[in-house]
């Protein structure tokens, strides 16, 4: 009657289409019907045309009812057809379609009750993939909604759990329940469709006193719960344009703050607020953090060190022979004695490179000696002059003398008895200092005596405060003022 209507009032088919947004045909078409009185509310209704699927109904409903509102038209059709179906494939998915409808509301398979939470009760976490390819770990306290966000590089079992652990550090306290999606790093494996957490996951939960479960998939009561509770944090969340880890979670640590501090949309309250009246509720929070990251055994060696990833690492001495528990995580190698006494830290190194610690020695680091070594009496007499004789000894042997040895035995069995230890030795530092390795060298040097020149180091620099003198200019000098 609108289209009628507007007909009236234009007096034009392509008038009243364009204003009923309708074909300028089919205003015509209801105008003729209209005067033709085929548009009364009066007429007969008109009879319902029969179906080539009506009598194919009955059975579809059957099947797809014992198969609880499941099934596919292609896999339907068969039974159809020995039914005595003889339509086209298209109007049978449309039957099917409309059966599978009526099925799911009778049995209610979509109908689902939402979630009540319980305060202390469940910690939600997921992990997310940020645009750079970093990880981004979410983790909320359901029933007051406090948020948990973190970014990091892998999702390993180790990061995981020291997310974990610094999340309840900030919520302080341990819910009864840590609800996670499958994450490969927790699951150790599967029966039944349950998933059976690994044994590290298993020490941490006991550590902390909580009770680990995982979602199922396709499960709208666990894994749509966690998805949706984590969902808002992976998608809301803006991070600077950095590749600095610190840079990044500092940003994470605003964010949460500004959302954990205002109202929320679904629970009308602030979750700082509701947080603070669910901390009662929560467990206590143990007194040592668990040692998260992998463990390794390792035996210390004589040189008090030991080997983890082809990198050396070094330990207290008194810990010689005795096993301790070296744990990788985080950059770090910390060692702990069977007793759990944290012995040393290290930062972790590459293959190859050693990290040694001279407080883990009782003696302090010796300089590499390579002096020379007396083996034979004649070298023994030589080398009682003392440092002199070392370096001559030193620094012929840099210079290529190879008939140092038979110059040292004529020093020792000529020149010594002649002159004595003390003069021997200073004429021996003067060869040495300028370079002359040979007894007759060393023989002239002595003859000398005391008129030998000794050179001096060079003092400070002479300053000598020299007189000024009047200064003029070179217009002083041109040929019309010299006159």
């Amino acid at each position: 009657m609108d289209v009628v209507d507007a007909y009236a009032r234009l007096g034009s088919y392509r008038a009243a289409g364009e204003l009923c947004g309708v074909d300028p045909k089919t205003v015509k078409r209801k105008v003729l019907a209209h005067e033709a009185g085929q548009l009364d509310d009066e007429r007969a209704e008109r009879a319902p045309v029969p179906k080539n699927t009506d009598g194919v109904r009955t059975v579809v409903l059957d099947l797809v009812r014992e198969a609880n509102g499941r099934g596919t038209a292609k896999r339907l059709l068969p039974a159809a057809r020995t039914a005595g179906y003889t339509g086209s494939d298209r109007n049978f998915r449309r039957l099917v379609a409309g059966v599978k409808r009526q099925v799911r509301g009778e049995i209610g398979r979509h109908q689902r009750r939402p979630a009540v939470w319980v305060p202390g009760e469940t910690l939600a976490i997921d992990w997310g993939l940020l645009p750079g390819g970093l990880k981004v770990f979410c983790a909320v306290l359901a029933w007051s909604r406090v948020r948990f966000v973190r970014v990091a590089r892998d999702e390993t079992a180790a990061t995981t759990l020291a997310m974990l652990a610094d999340c309840f550090d900030i919520l302080g306290g341990v819910p009864a329940k840590v609800l996670a999606d499958r994450m490969g790093c927790l699951k150790g494996g599967t029966v039944a469709n349950v998933v059976i957490p690994t044994p590290d996951y298993v020490r941490f939960a006991t550590h902390y006193r909580f009770a680990p479960d995982f979602c199922h998939p396709a499960d709208p009561e666990s894994k749509g719960i966690v998805e949706n509770l984590v969902g808002y944090a992976k998608t809301d969340l803006v991070l600077p344009d950095s590749d600095d880890l610190a840079v990044l979670n500092d940003a994470c640590r605003m964010w949460c703050a500004e959302v954990n501090a205002r109202v929320h949309s679904e629970t009308c309250a602030i979750p700082d607020v509701r947080l603070v009246e669910e901390r009662a509720l929560l467990r206590e929070l143990p007194m040592l953090r668990p040692r998260i990251g992998r463990v390794e055994v390792r035996k210390v060696d004589k040189l008090s060190t030991i080997r983890v990833a082809s990198a050396r690492y070094s330990v207290p001495h008194r810990l010689v022979g005795a096993h301790v528990e070296a744990v990788t995580f985080d950059g770090r190698v910390r060692i702990y004695d069977l007793d759990g006494g944290l012995v040393a830290d290290h930062v972790q190194l590459a293959p190859g490179e050693a990290a040694v610690l001279d407080e883990h020695y009782p003696t302090p680091r010796k300089a590499p000696s390579r002096g020379p070594r007396a083996r034979t009496d004649v070298e023994r007499e030589f080398l009682a002059l003392g440092e002199p004789a070392e370096a001559f000894i030193r620094k012929g042997a840099a210079a290529g003398s190879t008939m140092l040895p038979k110059e040292i035995i004529e020093i020792v069995d000529e020149i010594l008895p002649a002159h004595g230890p003390e003069l021997v030795a200073k004429a021996l530092d003067r060869a040495a200092r300028f370079g002359r390795f040979k007894a007759a060298d060393v023989r002239s040097i002595l003859s000398i005596g005391t008129a030998l020149p000794e050179p001096a180091v060079g003092g400070d620099n002479v300053v000598v405060a020299l007189p000024t003198v009047e200064v003029r200019s070179f217009d002083a000098y041109a040929m019309e003022n010299l006159a």
